[in-house]
């Protein structure tokens, strides 16, 4: 299997050359969806013991998310803003760290091997663009390190994706 992190290096510095290789990705490649794909691998391959990673985009009426890139089991196509985990951090627009998805009130069970959740929304000119949802079959697998990171990302997503939409 493709290894690009060293097993020699720690938790943070492969998250950095995760954020590097991230970066590349979105000023390197101008197409939405070969953008997400790769950075779904890029997460899918530093994140350990997840089950599924990948987006979910609003629609332009801001009321429901649909499936985009990921790496894991086939998913829920349609999420509304107002149903499940996905649907909370985009109507919410803040950062879902769930420790046990089955204590989650309307959580949507895509794959019932997932026990917890981290999603975060992904904004662009104040408009929900979409969310980047992680499973773990582990409960509690999301800590304060995995959060700081997935937003992280996010945020660059966001900043390469707003000044492409601005012409900047």
């Amino acid at each position: 299997m493709f290894q690009p992190f060293s097993d020699t290096l720690t938790t943070e510095e492969k998250y950095h050359q995760a954020l590097l290789m991230i970066e590349g990705t979105l000023m390197g490649e101008s197409n939405e969806i070969a953008r997400l794909a790769n950075i779904s691998a890029v997460l899918a391959t530093v994140l350990t013991d997840i089950n599924w990673v990948g987006f979910y985009l609003a629609d332009t009426n801001q009321k429901t998310l649909t499936l985009g890139p990921f790496q894991g089991l086939p998913a829920c196509t349609r999420i509304a803003f107002n149903r499940g985990v996905c649907g909370a951090a985009a109507q919410t627009r803040t950062t879902q760290r769930i420790r046990d998805v089955h204590a989650f009130p309307g959580h949507i069970a895509c794959d019932s091997q997932s026990a917890s959740e981290l999603v975060v929304p992904i904004l662009i000119n104040d408009l929900v663009y979409g969310v980047l949802d992680i499973d773990s079959p582990t409960r509690d697998r999301f800590q304060k390190a995995e959060q700081d990171f997935i937003e992280a990302v996010c945020a660059k997503m966001s900043h390469y994706f707003e000044k492409e939409k601005n012409g900047a």
